[in-house]
């Protein structure tokens, strides 16, 4: 299994001075520390790093770690995906690039969830969100529960074609570790004082 860090947003929903959610830290800088996380997993025979013209920084700063990028055109998360995914072979691990908590136990317990799906993608529940102080805008309904994206996700690319054609699968796992997606000042100020 490939393990693949989305990582070339413009940050635009962030109103810091500094262009890129990269340059934030929580411990460490967050990128890095999503990256580090699928590496001590021992989960992947290899994680890189999607970077676009939106994100020189993050793609400089990747590269200086020695972290290796993958070029997509900066045309939104999608369209990028989409690109990659035709580029690759078997099982991949999408995430990411702005969860402060995501650790490799976590990392560990999703890739169990594996199965012969195409695509299956971890939700959070509404509620669950909500009890964190945290909300989301990207709503899906699943078992009549109301449910947020956590920006992760299992993809067969041997059986992507197109992006719209796919049957995608859903596991609703309430754990902070995913749920805590770094998309806002507000989320940003949470994170520091909890």
């Amino acid at each position: 299994m490939i393990g693949l860090v989305m990582a070339g947003g413009k940050g635009s929903r962030m109103e810091f001075l500094a262009p890129e959610k990269l340059l934030l830290e929580y411990e460490k800088p967050i990128i890095f520390h999503v990256i580090d996380s699928l590496n001590d997993s021992h989960c992947f025979s290899k994680v890189f790093a999607a970077t676009s013209p939106n994100s020189p920084d993050t793609k400089r700063v990747l590269e200086e770690r020695g972290i290796e990028t993958l070029d997509t055109q900066g045309n939104g998360y999608v369209n990028d995906l989409n690109f990659l995914l035709q580029k690759m072979d078997g099982f991949v691990f999408v995430v990411s690039g702005d969860l402060p908590l995501l650790d490799e136990e976590i990392i560990q317990k999703l890739v169990e969830f594996n199965s012969e799906s195409v695509w299956t993608s971890f939700l959070t529940s509404k509620e669950f969100l909500n009890s964190l102080g945290l909300k989301s805008n990207l709503l899906v309904k699943y078992d009549s529960v109301e449910c947020a994206y956590t920006g992760i996700s299992i993809i067969n690319a041997d059986k992507i074609k197109n992006l719209n054609l796919v049957n995608e699968d859903y596991v609703i796992l309430n754990d902070k570790r995913i749920a805590f997606n770094l998309n806002t000042n507000e989320d940003f100020e949470l994170l520091n004082s909890s």
